[in-house]
C-alpha cells in the first residue's frame, strides 16, 4: 500500500513539472485534442460539406472570443457582422465555381462593412460584460501589467479609428486565413487529404513542439513574447509536421506520384513548422499586448479556440500555396 502511494505521489510530481514545462493541463489537453480529432474525423468521413460547416463554427467561436479579449482593454469589434461575413465568405470560397475571386470579393466586401460597422456607438451587453470581468478576473495580475494599455481600473476610451482598424485586423486573420482551408478542398480531386494537411499537420507540428520543448527545450526562442518556446522545440514542431504529410501522401498518392514529389513532404513540414510557431508567437504578442493569458477558455487544456487555431491559421495560405502549385 505504502509503494502504492509512493507511486502515485511521484507520478503526481512529474506531471506538475510537465504541466508546469508546457503551461497546460495535459491530462485535459489530451481530452480535448482526442474529442475534437474524432468530431473533424467524422464531419471529414461523412461529408466534406460537413467539415466546410464545422470550420464555419470554429471561426465563430473565435471570433467571440476575440471580441471578448479586446473589449477587456475597451476596443470593440461589430461582431454579429462579422459573424455574417466570416460566413458567407467561407461559404462562397467553398461553393462559388470561382473560388478564389469569391472570396476575395467577399473579403473586400466584408472589410467595408465592418468597418462602417465598427464606427457605430457600441456598448457593452451584459453578457458580453459578464465574459469581460470573468476574464479579467481569471487574469494575473503581473500580465496586466505587461499590456500596453492602461489597467488603472477605469473604463478604456479609444477613437473610432482604433475600433475600425482592430475590426479590420480581425476580418483579415479570421476569414481571409481560414478561406486558405477551404479553398484547398476543392482542387486536385482530394479534399480529404487536403484537409487532413491544413489541420492535423499544424496540429501535430505543435504536439512536437510541446513534447519536445518540454524534454529537451534549453534554448529560448523567444523570451520576451513566449518563454516556454524554444529552439528545440521548433525543430520537434518541424520534424512532426514533416512526418504527418510523409504520412499523408503515402496513404493518399500513388507510387509514380511519391518518386516525382517526394521533397514535398520535406517542404510542407518545414512550411508547418515554421509559420504555425510564427502563428503560436503572433497570438502571444496580442495576449501580451492586451494583458491576458489565454485567448478563451472553451477547450479544456488548450485555453480557447483561438489558442488551438492560431497555428492552423497561419499555416494555411503556404500549404493551400504549394498544394496549389505542386498538383497535389
Amino acid at each position: 500500500m505504502e509503494r502504492n502511494e509512493q507511486l502515485h505521489e511521484e507520478a503526481e510530481v512529474a506531471l506538475d513539472e510537465i504541466n508546469k514545462k508546457t503551461g497546460r493541463n495535459m491530462p485535459q489537453a489530451i481530452g480535448t485534442a482526442v474529442l475534437l480529432i474524432a468530431v473533424i474525423l467524422a464531419a471529414l468521413l461523412i461529408n466534406i460539406d460537413l467539415f466546410v460547416a464545422l470550420v464555419v463554427v470554429f471561426m465563430v467561436l473565435a471570433l467571440w472570443e476575440l471580441r471578448v479579449d479586446f473589449a477587456t482593454v475597451g476596443l470593440h469589434i461589430p461582431v454579429v457582422m462579422l459573424w455574417i461575413c466570416s460566413a458567407i465568405t467561407l461559404f462562397a470560397a467553398y461553393f462559388s465555381p470561382l473560388h478564389v475571386v469569391a472570396m476575395a470579393l467577399c473579403a473586400m466586401a466584408s472589410i467595408m462593412l465592418v468597418a462602417m460597422s465598427a464606427t457605430a456607438k457600441l456598448s457593452f451587453s451584459n453578457r458580453l460584460s459578464l465574459a469581460v470581468a470573468n476574464k479579467l478576473s481569471s487574469t494575473e495580475a503581473g500580465a496586466r501589467l505587461e499590456s500596453s494599455f492602461n489597467h488603472d481600473g477605469g473604463e478604456q476610451h479609444h477613437s473610432r479609428l482604433s475600433h475600425v482598424a482592430v475590426s479590420v485586423l480581425t476580418v483579415l486573420y479570421i476569414p481571409v486565413l481560414a478561406s486558405c482551408i477551404i479553398i484547398p478542398l476543392t482542387f486536385h480531386g482530394h479534399p480529404v487529404a487536403h484537409a487532413i494537411m491544413l489541420v492535423f499537420l499544424p496540429a501535430l507540428s505543435d504536439t512536437g513542439g510541446l513534447f519536445a520543448g518540454a524534454w529537451l527545450g534549453r534554448h529560448k526562442l523567444s523570451p520576451r513574447i513566449s518563454p516556454k518556446k524554444s529552439w528545440e522545440g521548433l525543430a520537434g514542431s518541424i520534424l512532426f509536421a514533416m512526418a504527418g504529410a510523409f504520412a499523408v501522401m503515402f496513404f493518399t498518392y500513388t507510387p509514380d506520384v511519391w518518386a516525382a514529389k517526394w521533397w514535398v513532404p520535406i517542404v510542407s513540414g518545414v512550411l508547418v513548422g515554421v509559420t504555425g510557431t510564427f502563428g503560436d508567437l503572433c497570438a502571444s504578442m496580442i495576449k501580451r499586448d492586451l494583458g491576458i493569458k489565454d485567448m478563451g477558455h472553451l477547450l479544456k487544456g488548450h485555453g480557447g479556440v483561438m489558442d488551438r487555431v492560431d497555428s492552423i491559421l497561419m499555416a494555411a495560405p503556404f500549404t493551400c500555396i504549394l498544394l496549389w502549385f505542386t498538383g497535389l
